[in-house]
């Protein structure tokens, strides 16, 4: 009987082990320093290397529930070599940060923090040129915090808009189509606004499948969704009488063609983007 437990307790200890040996192993700070490095001038992003002496600006943007220990990491490996960064988190999920600017906002409902964090990263580099340098870096809870509304459509429309989705019961791509269709940022839309500048994007995944347009509804990836898919979903729940006027307008105007499309594969603007 002491046996039995004995080993019993060992078995419980060793779980206890390996379950935490798990949680350190995808600590954000620990998974972009394992992925990335510096050698003087030289940054290596797996095997990819990038010589930082050929750019003359390198901006740090961000936004997700574990971007600021990720912002911390970079701080660390480039130190200098940052000329700025923006960076939008969940309440309380902070670091200690010197280059890097971190504002705190609301998820997984929208609030007017994260919008006005989400119009400063855009606005840090509007006039970004060919040899200039942004890194992005995304993790779960992106959409949430970086919500930047089409024009026409209001930050109280937005949150209306994602309680509802919330409430009816769609699915995460559901709700990140809405979200890519009605924002500025979204959709691929960040790296348009980021061109003829280089972007990275260093991504930690919370969806299954690792979707790279789902993390965060893709502000730096193509986006193979439409118009067209929005008001489909508005209508498998049923929902089409309780989303905001303004928001089922700019979907139906894209679906006209008066509103463009969020960027697909082809589009030239996303060719500078590296994931």
């Amino acid at each position: 009987m002491n046996t039995q437990l004995n080993d019993i307790t060992e078995m419980r200890g060793n779980a206890v082990k390996i379950f935490y040996k798990g949680l350190e192993a995808v600590k954000p700070d620990l998974a972009v320093k394992r992925y990335c490095m510096r050698k003087g001038d030289n940054l290596y992003l797996g095997n990819r290397k990038f010589d930082l002496s050929l750019f003359k600006n390198l901006f740090v943007i961000g936004a997700g529930k574990a971007t600021a220990p990720m912002a911390a990491a970079i701080e660390d490996i480039l130190g200098e070599k940052i000329t700025s960064g923006i960076i939008n988190v969940k309440y309380d999920h902070i670091a200690s940060l010197s280059r890097i600017r971190l504002i705190e906002a609301g998820h997984p409902i929208p609030d007017e923090n994260g919008e006005k964090g989400a119009d400063s990263i855009i606005k840090l580099f509007k006039d970004a040129e060919k040899d200039d340098l942004v890194l992005f870096l995304i993790s779960g809870g992106g959409s949430a915090l970086l919500p930047l509304p089409a024009d026409g459509i209001s930050l109280k429309d937005k949150q209306d808009t994602i309680k509802i989705l919330l409430s009816c019961g769609a699915t995460i791509h559901e709700i990140n189509t809405i979200r890519k269709h009605t924002s500025i940022i979204k959709g691929g839309r960040l790296a348009q606004a980021a061109y003829p500048a280089t972007m990275i994007s260093l991504i930690l995944s919370d969806v299954v499948g690792d979707d790279l347009d789902v993390i965060a509804s893709g502000p730096s990836v193509p986006d193979p969704s439409t118009f067209k898919e929005c008001m489909e979903i508005f209508g498998k729940y049923n929902i089409i009488k309780k989303i905001p006027q303004t928001v089922i307008s700019h979907i139906k105007a894209g679906i006209s063609g008066n509103t463009p499309e969020t960027p697909k594969n082809a589009t030239r603007l996303l060719q500078r983007h590296i994931i």
